[in-house]
């Protein structure tokens, strides 16, 4: 177990730590040995459900609290090159990381809980998200409207597009 209280276990129950911890895992290709290694000696923190208007200034004002901020990634859209969500916070000390996980996460910021996650650490290109359409891939599915991440997902976007279209249609305005 680390110190944040994280526990990696191979069970056949599987969590949602752990599955995103495999994830995670298997996208880069790393040795186990070597994933948990980095996990376990990190500086850096994924930040999660941001709002899309979330400021880079902002995260350096919050995570600046816990501890001494050596850099902030902002997750992009890999299309639009926008903020899309996430974010990489990466402290000098390790404590400062952990600190900000056992404190923050859950905090709200722009209105909404973020989520606060140690990480293996951030390597260039892990900014951008892999969703089909550039942002992150929980923002596809989503079926709710959230103003704040965009409006509707985008497959519901796509969707209520083409029934407007068939409505104007059978109007005989299209």
């Amino acid at each position: 177990q680390y110190a944040c209280g994280y526990t990696y276990k191979c069970s056949t129950k599987t969590t949602t730590r752990d599955y995103t911890a495999l994830q995670r895992m298997s996208r880069e290709r790393r040795p186990m040995a070597d994933w948990e290694n980095a996990l376990a000696t990190s500086t850096t923190v994924y930040v999660g459900n941001l709002a899309f208007n979330t400021r880079e200034e902002q995260l350096y004002d919050v995570f600046g609290r816990v501890g001494h901020i050596q850099r902030v990634v902002m997750g992009l859209d890999k299309v639009h090159k926008t903020p899309c969500g996430f974010a990489f916070a990466i402290f000098y000390t390790r404590e400062d990381a952990e600190q900000a996980v056992a404190f923050l996460n859950g905090t709200l910021v722009d209105e909404r809980n973020i989520r606060v996650d140690l990480d293996w650490g951030f390597q260039e290109g892990r900014q951008y998200g892999r969703g089909s359409s550039g942002g992150q891939v929980r923002d596809e599915f989503r079926q709710d409207y959230d103003p704040r991440r965009g409006g509707y997902g985008k497959r519901m976007q796509a969707k209520m597009e083409k029934m407007e279209a068939e409505m104007m249609e059978q109007m005989g305005l299209g």
